[in-house]
């Protein structure tokens, strides 16, 4: 649900912007506002299901997306769409870091990442269904009143998927043996320091990338913000760590693995979650394609994202880092060819001339996100799984909303430019991301040479 809530409002934005009469910025708060709270929440909530009940939790998280998905759906102007997207993701960021925390628990070994590899299959199934879903909505509905199928979409949905979790999810096990107080206390004690700091600091972080409304440079001035508190975080959670359960354990940190793992994805999310976000406008503002035919036009990178996750997450253990390393090389050249395509076609070619291209970053991105993910969470320990899981989905939703807002940042000054220039703007913002996805590309060559010489 909270996936295919992302790819499936990215064909629907031309006609909320259409019905609602929406602003740029207000586009870009429906997305980046959404990636905002689901960041904010996704730390607290692992570390809730952590120390009480993941099933709990993670069906307290899918009661509230649903219910926030008829309040989207029933919209009547930018700030009443907006806030229900805010609600929205922090309900997202409540239900998914349980997902990571009950495969932890649940699976060891190789089986891990298989079950991490089903997992990006599943995510790659409803990043392929989200945009041909709600191109069809929208067709069968109306460009007018179209869009908001794209969120009642998540009404039943939910409405089974809530007693299912609770008869398959298990529930927590009964202690053997009494709990001390002193357990018995850390665990009912959720460090609000920390989880303030943390929130203030992401917070911080986010907003000047999500909040386009603000122009001006004074705005950046709540990045060295950030990092005070941030950088206060960090010391807290080492001092209060000492006695008590933190948010955050820091020791976490000391595995190479994790840490590499959390500022890869930091990195290549900033890159391939804004493409999606200016394909859609190009092809369906710029090329007149109706949000059917976009869907279709993004569907081979899904596709192939989704196949390659389930054979990534088998084979990762066999080849470690360095399938992570081809998988992001394939991005790139994916992506570079569809911004050739895009150059030497327009029109309805374009559509059929990205195929290919996409497939090729697809499957490169099957081979990043869930290889990526078991090798990053291959060390820690199950009583801390969900709150690990949260740092890692935070850098995520940190990367998702930097990369669309500089993307399409670069994106919209083109059009504002020269309105006619849509093949332009999309390759301006294209070559973004696809240098963002170098870096992280960067990341894990320096990674592989270290351990090519440790082993020599």
């Amino acid at each position: 649900m909270t996936l295919l809530d992302v790819s499936i409002v990215n064909v629907a934005l031309p006609s909320v912007r259409s019905s609602l009469r929406m602003s740029d910025s207000g586009l870009q708060w429906v997305l980046s506002g959404y990636a905002l709270a689901f960041g904010l929440a996704l730390v607290p909530a692992g570390r809730l299901g952590d120390a009480r009940s993941r099933r709990a939790v993670f069906m307290a998280g899918l009661a509230l997306f649903t219910a926030a998905s008829a309040v989207a759906g029933a919209a009547q102007s930018e700030a009443w769409l907006v806030s229900a997207r805010l609600v929205q993701g922090a309900a997202g960021g409540v239900l998914v870091p349980q997902v990571s925390g009950f495969i932890q628990q649940l699976f060891r070994g190789a089986e891990r990442g298989r079950a991490f590899g089903l997992l990006g299959a599943t995510i790659g199934i409803s990043t392929a269904v989200g945009p041909l879903l709600g191109g069809l909505l929208i067709q069968l509905f109306g460009a007018q009143q179209g869009w908001r199928w794209v969120f009642y979409v998540n009404l039943p949905i939910g409405f089974v998927a809530l007693p299912v979790a609770y008869r398959l999810l298990p529930a927590p096990a009964p202690a053997p043996v009494p709990v001390p107080k002193s357990a018995a206390r850390a665990g009912r004690d959720f460090d609000p320091v920390g989880l303030l700091l943390l929130g203030g600091g992401t917070l911080l972080l986010m907003l000047p990338f999500v909040q386009q409304t603000w122009h001006g440079d004074t705005k950046w001035l709540l990045l060295p913000a950030a990092a005070l508190l941030l950088a206060a975080f960090v010391g807290w959670e080492r001092r209060y760590g000492r006695h008590r359960e933190p948010v955050v354990r820091m020791s976490l940190f000391h595995a190479r693995s994790y840490s590499l793992g959390v500022l890869l994805s930091l990195v290549y999310f900033a890159g391939f979650t804004a493409v999606f976000f200016i394909f859609s406008l190009y092809l369906q503002s710029g090329q007149h394609y109706s949000a059917l035919l976009a869907g279709l036009s993004i569907t081979p990178f899904a596709l192939g994202s989704g196949a390659a996750a389930a054979v990534g997450g088998r084979v990762v253990h066999r080849f470690g880092r360095p399938l992570v390393t081809a998988g992001l090389a394939l991005v790139v050249l994916g992506l570079a060819g569809a911004a050739l395509a895009v150059h030497l076609w327009s029109g309805r070619l374009v559509g059929w001339a990205t195929v290919v291209p996409l497939l090729v970053a697809g499957v490169g991105s099957g081979l990043v996100i869930a290889p990526n993910q078991t090798l990053t969470l291959s060390e820690v320990p199950v009583a801390t799984a969900g709150s690990a899981g949260g740092v890692l989905q935070t850098a995520q939703r940190i990367g998702s909303a930097v990369g669309i807002a500089a993307v399409g940042s670069v994106f919209f000054s083109r059009i504002a430019a020269d309105h006619d220039d849509w093949g332009g703007a999309f390759q301006r913002g294209l070559a973004l991301a696809i240098g963002f996805v170098v870096l992280a590309l960067l990341v894990a060559l320096a990674d592989a040479l270290r351990l090519r010489r440790r082993a020599g």
